[in-house]
């Protein structure tokens, strides 16, 4: 099974420490080797983003800032794993090395796994 973990840090936390960046580049160094951490990767802030939209028939693009932003994602990971169960110790490995926040855990599927 993969599934998207997506993580953002709680706004009131403090910026992770030295050690925690450190611990969280172990950490994900060894995901990755164990293959099962596929992606991962931090997110620019909407700041510099571009929404794109289609609406009406009409496709449009708008490059930030955008207004005020309540759900902001700090970071993801793409991992294989053989369970939901799995991926949430993942989870909760990776946050208690980069403190408070929260995430969410979104089942990917491969097309094999639509019927043709």
């Amino acid at each position: 099974m993969k599934f998207l973990m997506i993580y953002a840090s709680d706004p009131q936390a403090p910026p992770p420490t030295p050690e925690q960046m450190r611990a969280l580049g172990e950490y994900t160094t060894k995901m990755i080797s164990s293959g099962v951490v596929k992606m991962t990767g931090g997110i620019v802030r909407p700041s510099k983003g571009t929404e794109v939209r289609l609406s009406g028939g009409k496709f449009s693009v708008t490059d930030g800032p955008f207004a005020e932003t309540k759900e902001l994602i700090d970071g993801y990971a793409i991992v294989e794993v053989e369970s939901r169960e799995v991926a949430i110790e993942l989870s909760r490995q990776f946050m208690e090395i980069a403190g408070e926040g929260r995430g969410q855990l979104l089942r990917l599927f491969d097309p094999h796994e639509f019927p043709h």
